[in-house]
């Protein structure tokens, strides 16, 4: 439908746990759509609807050449970890090398409201596993050890988009697989 504004980090939104979707409707598919455009055009591997300042549990991911979305995600991880490069639309610029979960087994709907489930190791698995962090409030630094937490924060202080006040960082809540502090 429209490319929209990506919120970039500091705004509240981010920070927000997302509502769970319970009307699939005309205005869900134009979210969808929008969703689909913006990070199709940032170019980006996935996006979440609070980065366009949506609090629902929606995102879309494109990965390999698929282009997909997600609603109301329930993950299943894999104990096997990787560590890998992660950036976010929402930290332009930012890249650092983040544990996640090898494999995850996505469940959730789609945007007409049917079951659907979605398996990914890799990069789908971290693109998963990013997305669903953003509709429980969590960015990808969060996850980061204490001294790489310390230089993302120097850095988005430095940056031209981040010279704002300071950020809050929290801590999630989910299985960092004892890597973060």
């Amino acid at each position: 439908m429209a490319i929209q504004p990506i919120r970039l980090f500091g705004d509240p939104v981010l920070r927000a746990t997302a509502q769970p979707v319970t009307t699939f409707d005309k205005e869900l598919r134009n979210l969808v759509s929008d969703l689909t455009d913006t990070m199709l055009d940032a170019p980006g591997a996935g996006l979440a609807a609070p980065q366009l300042g949506v609090s629902l549990r929606v995102f879309t991911y494109h990965v390999d050449g698929v282009t997909g979305h997600l609603i109301n995600p329930d993950l299943s991880l894999s104990e096997e970890e990787q560590e890998g490069p992660e950036g976010c639309l929402s930290l332009p610029g930012l890249r650092y090398d983040t544990r996640r979960a090898h494999g995850v087994v996505a469940r959730g709907f789609n945007m007409y409201g049917d079951p659907v489930t979605v398996e990914g190791t890799q990069l789908l698995a971290r693109c998963i596993q990013h997305e669903t962090d953003h509709l429980d409030g969590i960015i990808f630094i969060d996850r980061l050890d204490r001294e790489q937490r310390k230089a993302a924060l120097k850095a988005i202080r430095e940056s031209d988009w981040g010279a704002g006040p300071a950020p809050v960082v929290k801590i999630s809540p989910h299985s960092t697989f004892g890597s973060a502090r």
